[in-house]
């Protein structure tokens, strides 16, 4: 048995889909992972998958090189004809449901992990880039057997909008979180925000950046925290410029991408993530579990005569 992983970013299978690569793997499925250059194809091949370059530009516009994606996946799907076919995120989904199609696989499924910028924005560009791509999610998922989504509004406006057939649709709330991988911990002692995100408009950022400008401006002492790469091929980047403006007059602190996200989690009395259009977000699930943890705690704590600090859930 022979499963295809159609990934827009080689990053994302081992940070987000690894668990699940491992476990069909176990399931006595060929795993094959496809991907668009060369970065981390040791960490993937770790999990025990095959690994396959096509080039996509996840954000890009250009036609033709779309066009090359298509082909190149059908080819890679004709030759390989595997069982089941998975695609995540915009262009893997209505381009490997469409080459899964011509390919003649028995089982095409595909993710929606949020409906991002050309959903959400309101310019002129992004309406025409919204119209064609709704228009592609229209033909493309009619080529699936299965569309997941990560929350019930996602599905709802693509039901509503005709793009997918309900019948055809499931929910499932979030990519999941290794609980082994990610522990509670003590919350620290000065408070604490922390936003963990691409650095884009549609995530939420510049809110974020505001809120901390006016938070600072009453309570100097509260830490902003802000862990993202700067973006310059997505339409809604926020400018780099802007970004460090906030750094060098000491409202937020910046980090790098990293491979361990942890002891930023470890150092935050308070998780935000003002996205737009999410899934359901893995940087969530993560502080969820720690909140949780933190909660069962207490409940050991009061069942052994603790009283309850006051508004504590319990």
């Amino acid at each position: 048995m022979k499963f295809i992983l159609i990934s827009p970013k080689n990053r994302t299978v081992y940070n987000f889909r690894g668990d699940l690569v491992k476990k069909i793997i176990s399931e006595g499925y060929e795993v094959i992972v496809t991907g668009p250059d060369e970065a981390d194809i040791d960490k993937i091949t770790a999990l025990g998958a095959r690994f396959v370059k096509i080039p996509m530009h996840k954000a890009g516009t250009n036609v033709m090189a779309d066009l090359k994606y298509l082909h190149a996946l059908t080819r890679l799907l004709k030759t390989e004809k595997p069982d089941a076919v998975l695609g995540y995120t915009v262009k893997p989904c209505i381009y490997g449901a469409i080459a899964a199609k011509r390919a003649h696989v028995g089982n095409i499924s595909s993710m929606i992990t949020g409906g991002g910028y050309t959903f959400t924005a309101t310019t002129l560009k992004a309406r025409l880039i919204g119209c064609v791509v709704r228009t592609l999610y229209r033909y493309g998922l009619r080529k699936a057997d299965h569309v997941i989504f990560q929350n019930a509004d996602d599905m709802k406006e693509f039901c509503e909008r005709r793009l997918v057939e309900e019948s055809k649709c499931a929910i499932v709330h979030g990519s999941g979180v290794n609980l082994a991988h990610f522990e509670a911990a003590p919350y620290p002692r000065e408070p604490a925000f922390f936003m963990l995100s691409r650095l884009l408009k549609s995530k939420g950022v510049g809110e974020f950046l505001q809120a901390a400008k006016i938070v600072k401006k009453q309570h100097p002492q509260t830490k902003f925290y802000l862990l993202g790469k700067y973006e310059t091929s997505m339409q809604d980047a926020l400018p780099r410029e802007y970004i460090e403006t906030f750094i060098s007059d000491g409202i937020i602190e910046r980090y790098d991408e990293t491979d361990d996200v942890r002891p930023y989690y470890r150092n935050c009395s308070v998780y935000v993530l003002p996205s737009y259009r999410e899934g359901t977000p893995r940087t969530v699930h993560r502080r969820i579990r720690r909140t949780l943890q933190g909660i069962l705690h207490d409940r050991g704590r009061i069942s052994k005569g603790r009283k309850p600090r006051t508004g504590e859930i319990v």
